[in-house]
């Protein structure tokens, strides 16, 4: 099985959800939800990953009844038989093994003695403070959309960023008390 992307894999999640949706209709979702906090999704993803999933065949076109405004009615997408499949399999796969993250700060780390105890302590706080404001973000989302009163799924797209945030708050520190060790060690034995 060919992996899809994340932007097709939200897409079948989309369009399930709503039984029928239009391009437009999953932007506006994309929007309400905030999945752009954790997904590159845009409109022209939108538009493309449709464009793919119908390829596939995974997706089929309607043509909409309710023609609203002066162009032409929106062409709304239903999951086929094999996109359901599919996207039972992608769920299994996410939930069970996947674990995708960004290796970029892993890197840094790795790189921390070129810039020395001081500047790289000063590069994590900074980085708290980034993951204060987006922990902060995504909570006031999480409220303005209904809190613990959203269904469990959508709730979960909440929870386990912050989670997640939290755990790397935790470590950050952490890392930061012992380069601050670290650098007091060095002061003291020199």
């Amino acid at each position: 099985m060919h992996p899809i992307s994340n932007v097709e894999f939200m897409l079948l999640q989309m369009i399930a959800e709503c039984r029928q949706a239009s391009g437009y209709d999953i932007k506006k979702l994309v929007d309400h939800r905030g999945y752009r906090e954790w997904a590159n999704i845009g409109t022209t993803s939108i538009y493309v990953g449709l464009k793919k999933l119908s390829d596939k065949g995974w997706i089929a076109s309607e043509e909409s009844d309710g023609k609203s405004g002066k162009g032409p009615a929106p062409t709304r997408y239903v999951l086929t038989e094999a996109g359901m499949a599919r996207l039972k399999d992608e769920i299994l796969d996410s939930l069970s093994s996947a674990r995708e993250r960004d290796n970029r700060f892993d890197l840094g780390l790795a790189a921390m003695p070129f810039i020395g105890n001081d500047i790289a302590i000063a590069a994590l706080r900074k980085r708290l403070d980034f993951l204060r404001e987006a922990s902060e973000g995504i909570r006031q989302k999480f409220e303005s959309q209904g809190g613990v009163r959203l269904p469990l799924h959508v709730r979960a797209l909440f929870l386990h960023p912050l989670r997640l945030i939290e755990s790397e708050q935790a470590f950050v520190a952490s890392l930061i008390n012992e380069l601050s060790k670290e650098t007091r060690e060095d002061e003291h034995n020199h």
